[in-house]
């Protein structure tokens, strides 16, 4: 007996623990989706329901509506139709959740319940399809806010793509021709929305080229540019200077070129004028050896004619000249 009420005890805590749990598997599928803004009418379709019927509507076991003995307590009148179901206006996203109808007799005996799960959902906003170039593949991706839980398809010249439902597809450039479109579509289950449509230009990869790396050449060819700027700003005044100083050491050689070359020709102008002011210098006097022969000659001839020599010579205002020895001479005075 022991044994039988500890198996008992066992399968009682696993058929509640399995009731719990199919129960909150059940609270989170959703039966009746509805968009923010939106008006969701809960069916309760019950053809028997009057007016002495208890009619009672719960969200979350919260009531929201109730009848009793055709008074209405909670909620409003034009709310509930004729068959008992329950109109919700303008739908919030806190609007969502596990709503249950009962009916009940006048004894409060049960006629009949209802029980659904509401999500309520936000519209999908229309999305933005962009490509970007690779080297054989052309990527396209469908670009929108809030991504999780969107269904996403893909149309090409107005045909669907049912093997594409991922947010980006990636296409080999062979494919792509120049009259070739793609647009792309998201969807839940209260709203769906599609993008405009798209046409890839970049059929050649080598003309394909990435933002980043557009980017990077463009900051390149800037940084370059201002380290050229910076050489010709540092440069420039160092080479005026030299360039200054060259011509500056240039016209002092001028200068002094200009100088010297006056004096030069003060110089010559100097020599010139004493040149023409100088008077003529005397007539060179005949050289000893030319008076030597011709007193040999005289000499020579006769005795008697050397005083007349002299005398001549004397005359003639020639300067004595010492007579140099003769051998005749000698003899004669030996």
């Amino acid at each position: 007996m022991q044994t039988m009420a500890c198996f008992i005890v066992a399968l009682s805590q696993i058929l509640l623990f399995g009731f719990i749990g199919f129960t909150a598997a059940k609270s989170k599928t959703c039966d009746i989706y509805a968009s923010v803004g939106e008006s969701v009418t809960l069916p309760f379709n019950y053809e028997g329901l009057t007016k002495s019927n208890i009619l009672r509507w719960t969200h979350n076991s919260t009531i929201v509506f109730l009848r009793e003995q055709n008074r209405v307590k909670i909620g409003k009148t034009e709310d509930i139709t004729t068959t008992g179901s329950l109109l919700l206006k303008s739908v919030k996203l806190q609007s969502s959740g596990t709503y249950q109808a009962d009916a009940l007799h006048s004894n409060n005996t049960l006629a009949k319940t209802w029980t659904g799960q509401l999500c309520v959902m936000e519209n999908v906003p229309k999305p933005r399809l962009s490509y970007s170039c690779g080297t054989n593949v052309v990527k396209l991706s469908c670009e929108v806010s809030k991504p999780e839980g969107l269904v996403f398809s893909w149309t090409q010249d107005q045909k669907i793509l049912p093997s594409e439902t991922s947010q980006t597809v990636s296409i080999s450039t062979s494919d792509i021709k120049e009259d070739i479109n793609f647009s792309c579509s998201v969807a839940n289950k209260v709203s769906a929305e599609r993008s405009e449509t798209v046409r890839p230009t970049c059929t050649a990869p080598m003309l394909c080229f990435k933002t980043k790396t557009v980017l990077g050449v463009l900051a390149g060819g800037a940084g370059l540019i201002f380290l050229l700027l910076v050489i010709i700003v540092v440069l420039c005044p160092s080479r005026r200077r030299a360039k200054s100083s060259t011509q500056l050491s240039d016209r002092v050689v001028f200068k002094k070129l200009s100088v010297h070359k006056r004096e030069a020709a003060s110089i010559t102008e100097y020599e010139n004028i004493h040149d023409v002011e100088s008077y003529p210098s005397p007539s060179p006097l005949p050289s000893t050896r030319v008076c030597y022969q011709n007193i040999s000659k005289l000499d020579a001839g006769t005795d008697s004619k050397s005083p007349q020599l002299s005398t001549a010579a004397e005359g003639q205002g020639v300067s004595p000249v010492p007579k140099p020895r003769t051998k005749n001479a000698k003899t004669q005075n030996i």
